[in-house]
């Protein structure tokens, strides 16, 4: 396997395709701020558990040059988001993370009073807040589900962390192969993404994978679609001008900040992001990421407040030997999720990958292994 490998993997396409967090409306109580810029575990709630956080792609090996550059949308930028603020450490001031209260883990919690490993999942891992994957092409129901996630982070003073994953030729076919039919069918699905946005600060990492897994389309599939992504940030935008859209960053050992950069910029995210996220489901360091952040973000250019969000749900330990992706041993939890980075141009750390959720190894794809669990929480 490449040492640049790139995002790990792997869900079944039931996985995938199963719908995400309920169409019902959900009220949480604002709860006290915990260490973790989480709240602490809410009351019961009538929604049903979202899917299992996918994982995207298989290892792949280094990217080339893109082949294509998608053309500019016409249609004038959105209007920004919050403007820097040093005291942050980040680019932004945004509410702590919002902790959404169904999730494999807290099923299995509740579940599972008196298992021993009970204690030390429910601290470390449960009390945090993680990202809510929508992962299923549901035109009729997304703009619901997503609300039902907004609307109760609202109620709560919380920002939440949503991760659309629906673009069509998703993974080009691959393990975590999916998403809309088409194009056309994707814009539709993300403008009812947006209408359930609400107006309220938001985190939205968009489509994993769908940059950096860009190489397998040809020049003008790749154009097409980094077209539809400008698209999706401007729609996003408009819906709700408070939302930071964070663009596919990949990570620091796959493209380089130059390369990756070109791409971003072909994808819109220069004019319609907010920023980049890397390390989705990986397992670099923080430092490593951080500074290829900041690397990309010099060569993308762009207005200033453009910052990264790092998914640190398994860098603890930085990566494993050989860049073995399958639930690997020695693993461990990484920073805490936080608005409260105290890097500059670092927006947050996010848990976007849901520590625990397997890669097809340690259970099935996708399927929460309270064993890998305990060994991420105790690595």
């Amino acid at each position: 396997m490449s040492a640049a490998a790139a995002l790990v993997a792997a869900v079944s396409a039931a996985a995938v395709l199963t719908t995400g967090a309920g169409g019902e409306d959900r009220a949480t109580a604002p709860p006290a701020p915990s260490a973790f810029d989480a709240p602490l575990p809410g009351g019961p709630t009538s929604a049903p558990p979202p899917p299992p956080s996918p994982s995207p792609s298989p290892a792949h090996p280094p990217r080339g040059p893109a082949a294509g550059t998608a053309a500019s949308p016409s249609t004038a930028a959105a209007p920004r988001s919050p403007s820097p603020s040093p005291a942050t450490g980040g680019a932004v001031r945004l509410p702590a993370l919002y902790r959404y209260p169904d999730s494999q883990l807290l099923e299995w919690t509740a579940d599972h009073r008196e298992d021993p490993l009970r204690p030390v999942l429910e601290s470390r891992i449960g009390n945090r807040p993680t990202a809510v994957w929508f992962a299923s092409y549901d035109p009729a129901t997304i703009t619901g589900r997503v609300a039902a996630v907004t609307r109760a982070a609202s109620a709560a003073g919380r920002t939440p962390v949503l991760v659309p994953y629906a673009i069509a030729d998703r993974d080009c076919g691959g393990a975590s192969g999916g998403g809309a039919p088409d194009l056309g069918a994707y814009d539709d699905w993300m403008r009812a993404f947006a209408a359930g946005l609400g107006d309220g600060p938001v985190i939205v990492v968009l489509e994993p994978d769908a940059v950096a897994v860009s190489d397998c389309l040809t020049a003008d599939a790749r154009a097409a679609r980094f077209a539809s992504l400008a698209r999706a940030g401007r729609t996003l935008h408009a819906a709700n001008p408070r939302a930071r859209v964070y663009y596919d960053g990949g990570h620091s050992a796959w493209n380089g900040a130059v390369e990756q950069a070109a791409l971003l910029r072909a994808a819109g995210a220069a004019r319609y992001g907010d920023g980049i996220f890397t390390n989705v489901s990986n397992f670099r360091r923080t430092a490593d990421e951080t500074a290829y952040a900041r690397r990309v973000l010099d060569a993308l250019g762009g207005p200033p407040g453009m910052g990264a969000v790092i998914d640190t749900s398994r860098n603890g330990n930085g990566p494993p030997a050989e860049d073995a992706w399958c639930d690997p041993p020695g693993r461990a939890l990484g920073d805490a999720p936080t608005t409260r980075t105290g890097e500059s141009r670092i927006d947050a750390y996010l848990w976007v990958k849901l520590p625990g959720e397997s890669d097809g190894c340690s259970a099935e794809a996708g399927e929460f292994s309270p064993e890998y669990a305990y060994a991420l929480a105790t690595g």
